[in-house]
């Protein structure tokens, strides 16, 4: 029996989206789902849900739990990564409120910025351990990694775990449907390109038998920013820079150096930028949770429609030899010309059985490549940061972060540095 394994199988409703999506699709019924987590507690509800799921969908994949991961591992022809280290107790927590001391605040926190760096430092350790298990128990297995800080996790995996990832966002397929439901446009029949970086890749093309709907977009979107909403900063990086980018204004908000500003916080204001929005939603989950446990964990009758994610659909187009076109996170070999090699890029891929390929996109308009490279620069140092251990790199990340750097001192960003890292203590590896 081929093994489907998912690592942090006790983020429930996320398991319920793949695995259930896995459940419905009939090329994969023959698959053992195997779960593992740290948290045995929130594994067996996954083990639970599944099961209940699995009898109610009447599918033939098999649910099995693991307390050892690299048994969990063993065999297995697909990895799905959705860990979070460290948690929102204590480290998000940690990653808000220290920054704060210093003037400097986030929204998300989890991808850039001060609060993505160190995601990547806690993270990173861990996910070259998991290389060093698919190495030897499954080391031709797929890795779909659907865990923030993308770009870095991705880059690291393939660079320097010797494994084959590809790295997986909402944030693309949401994109024109989330822009065209906001501006009150029908999407049906309407092609797009996508390519960039995570969390900032643009929609480069958007048309419908061959008319290019962004002047008409523009004048919606013109109309529309007269009022109060919460895509603000899209919007008007889309009027500054020509182009719509993928992932929210909350977080485009803190990738930038022009939003948040101490110095200016009607700005605050005028672009309905959520402050601490990550803290807010990571308590009203621990609260939802409470209530929800009861009717995804022992519910019988289970229900499922198959999601939007694209897990399923590769497993499906690898297995079938059916081809199914992704955005996917994958080294930049050569294939957005005006960014970095080192760097890993979001961009049209095409999956069947031999794999993923990635597609060639070529230069992006400069003004975006350059908005990327900004992101890029304190991306690939933190990685450095994570593979040498050398503090000096850490800094270096945060001196070169867009928001961080537009707000804070030389002297304060370094301060800041040392105080994340002792605060964080051994979340974190030793650095000299």
């Amino acid at each position: 029996m081929s093994k489907i394994t998912f690592l942090g199988a006790g983020s429930t409703v996320f398991a319920k989206n793949v695995l259930g999506d896995t459940m419905m699709t009939p090329a994969l019924q023959e698959f053992e789902l195997a779960l593992f987590d740290i948290d045995l507690e929130r594994l067996k509800d996954s083990e639970n849900m599944l099961n209940n799921l699995k009898a109610s969908l009447g599918s033939g994949c098999k649910v099995k739990a693991y307390t050892d991961r690299k048994e969990a591992l063993r065999g297995a022809k697909f990895v799905v990564n959705a860990i979070q280290v460290g948690g929102y107790d204590p480290c998000t927590i940690t990653d808000f409120e220290i920054p704060k001391k210093y003037g400097l605040r986030q929204t998300i926190a989890d991808t850039l910025g001060i609060g993505g760096i160190f995601r990547n430092l806690r993270t990173i350790p861990v996910m070259l351990d998991f290389a060093n298990d698919i190495q030897e128990v499954c080391p031709d297995a797929w890795f779909l990694n659907y865990t923030n800080p993308m770009a870095v996790l991705t880059n690291a995996m393939i660079t320097y775990g010797g494994v084959k990832t590809v790295g997986l966002c909402h944030s693309v397929q949401g994109c024109m449907p989330h822009l065209f439901k906001s501006l009150g446009m029908e999407t049906a029949g309407v092609q797009t390109k996508i390519a960039g970086i995570n969390h900032m890749a643009w929609l480069l093309e958007v048309t419908k038998d061959g008319e290019d709907l962004y002047p008409e977009i523009k004048r919606r979107a013109k109309e529309k920013q007269k009022e109060i909403h919460k895509d603000m900063v899209r919007y008007e990086m889309m009027f500054r820079f020509g182009y719509y980018v993928t992932e929210s204004s909350e977080h485009n908000a803190e990738y930038l150096p022009y939003f948040i500003k101490r110095n200016y916080p009607e700005l605050i204001e005028r672009f309905n930028i959520p402050l601490d929005e990550y803290p807010r939603r990571c308590i009203r989950q621990i609260e939802k949770w409470k209530t929800m446990r009861e009717e995804l964990v022992n519910n019988k009758s289970l229900e499922h429609k198959r999601s939007s994610e694209y897990a399923s659909f590769i497993f499906e187009a690898m297995e079938t030899n059916k081809p199914f076109k992704i955005g996917g996170n994958v080294m930049n070999t050569g294939l957005i010309t005006n960014l970095p090699k080192e760097a890993c890029v979001e961009v049209p891929c095409l999956v069947d059985a031999s794999g993923v390929t990635p597609t060639y996109v070529g230069d992006l308009p400069p003004q975006l490549a350059a908005l990327n490279r900004t992101n890029i620069n304190t991306q690939l140092l933190t990685l450095e940061a994570a593979i040498t251990r050398k503090k000096e790199h850490i800094y270096h990340a945060a001196l070169l972060d867009p928001h961080t750097s537009a707000e804070l001192s030389i002297d304060d960003i370094v301060a800041l540095c040392d105080d994340l890292i002792e605060a964080h203590g051994d979340w974190l590896p030793k650095f000299n």
